[in-house]
């Protein structure tokens, strides 16, 4: 199993904890870090837009990504919400062990 770091960006702590508790709660992720507001300037729309949002950043295996991506567009208020997995190379054996097996799904 190839573990992953999901980053995403919701408007609000509400959103962020709820996204949270949905992506664990479902076992698609062993953990999210519900970081503190930080200011995105992106251009959306034909627009420079400035706003402060709350990261996430998830932690999960690869085959879950779509469980991810399918929790993330339900909870989401975003019409595109970012959403960038990046492959985990290296981390503490057992702490990589521990994020396979609370992904592990027992359909």
């Amino acid at each position: 199993m190839e573990p992953l770091l999901i980053l995403t960006n919701v408007p609000d702590v509400a959103n962020a904890e709820k996204l949270a508790h949905a992506l664990v709660g479902e076992r698609a992720a062993a953990c999210v870090n519900v970081l503190t507001a930080c200011r995105s300037i992106y251009r959306w729309q034909g627009r420079v837009e400035t706003v402060d949002e709350i990261p996430l950043l998830i932690k999960t295996v690869a085959e879950n990504y779509p469980l991810v991506e399918a929790i993330v567009r339900r909870h989401h208020p975003y019409d595109v919400p970012e959403l960038i997995a990046v492959p985990i190379t290296y981390g503490l054996p057992a702490y990589l062990d521990w994020v396979v097996k609370e992904t592990e799904r027992h359909d």
